[in-house]
């Protein structure tokens, strides 16, 4: 309790002093990122977050959990947060703080020059309660980027997972890549959210770029095909290579009545053939020969 009172009265007295020197100390670290981070930015959140601390202080209570350290907490949340976004390192996230207990360290040994034993004990209860803040910090900055990380995942399965109109009435679904469950459910939304939208009777599923199918992965398809059927398409599902064939029959997994093909061709043929369509091959048109004048024309053109 006393150590805290200390250290409050400390901070109350030199607050600007402490706050410059702190500012000056990050601005000055190799870490500190210039590109990310503007000094007016910096300023700004060292003295918030100085005046947080020094009103935490003045409530006696060192537990960073207390109602008292409420208002830190939910600075170094944003903070963190930010930083987390802006693609900051975690030691660069936590020079925050841990360059604002050198600061203090330097105006307690000064303030206590005359008494270094109880110079010593308030730096290491100082040392205490920022270990605590900054150990939160990270804390709160690592979720911050699982956060980001999880985030980014979700755009890569949605960009990775393009469906594609081949035809009027025909959808094309490649995947590429392992389909795990929350992959299966973005196809399957992304696949069902583009029948609505078209109204397309056929959905091709190519699986080409798919690594491996093992019995989870072919259930995942199931599921997808059968979302498909109740919104009133068919699907095919291509790109079965002969290790795939051969690993579904070994794992005796049964595909029921849906058309299989080994490459997306043949099952954008059998599509048209659905609907009715054909592709017919268009003979070259034949070259006309030129008549008698056109003929001289071009002959006085090559003699000029």
């Amino acid at each position: 309790m006393n150590e805290l009172s200390v250290l409050h009265d400390l901070v109350a007295k030199n607050e600007d002093d402490i706050l410059r020197r702190w500012v000056d100390r990050q601005l000055g670290a190799a870490s500190f990122r210039a590109d990310r981070i503007s000094k007016a930015e910096l300023s700004d959140q060292s003295r918030r977050f100085l005046s947080l601390f020094r009103q935490s202080l003045a409530s006696g209570n060192a537990d960073l959990h207390a109602p008292a350290w409420a208002g830190i907490r939910e600075m170094l949340e944003d903070l963190s947060g930010s930083r987390a976004q802006q693609g900051f390192s975690p030691s660069e996230t936590a020079l925050f703080i841990f360059s604002l207990k050198e600061t203090l360290f330097e105006r307690l040994q000064d303030q206590l020059a005359t008494d270094p034993k109880a110079a010593t004990q308030l730096i290491l209860d100082t040392s205490q309660v920022l270990d605590r803040i900054g150990l939160f910090t990270t804390e709160v900055y690592q979720r911050g980027r699982e956060r980001v990380i999880i985030h980014q995942q979700q755009e890569l399965m949605e960009l990775s997972t393009p469906v594609v109109t081949l035809w009027e009435g025909v959808l094309a679904l490649p995947i590429i890549g392992t389909l795990d469950s929350s992959r299966t459910q973005v196809v399957m939304e992304s696949l069902l959210q583009r029948i609505v939208e078209t109204g397309a009777a056929i959905a091709i599923i190519d699986i080409t770029g798919v690594p491996t199918v093992d019995t989870l992965t072919a259930q995942h398809l199931l599921k997808t095909v059968a979302a498909a059927r109740l919104m009133g398409a068919d699907c095919i599902i291509s790109g079965i290579r002969p290790q795939i064939a051969q690993t579904i029959v070994h794992l005796g997994v049964d595909l029921g009545t849906v058309v299989t093909k080994s490459t997306l061709a043949d099952a954008f043929a059998i599509a048209l053939r659905r609907l009715n369509l054909s592709v017919t091959r268009v003979a070259a048109p034949k070259k006309r020969r030129p008549d008698g004048d056109e003929a001289d024309r071009l002959e006085d053109r090559v003699e000029d």
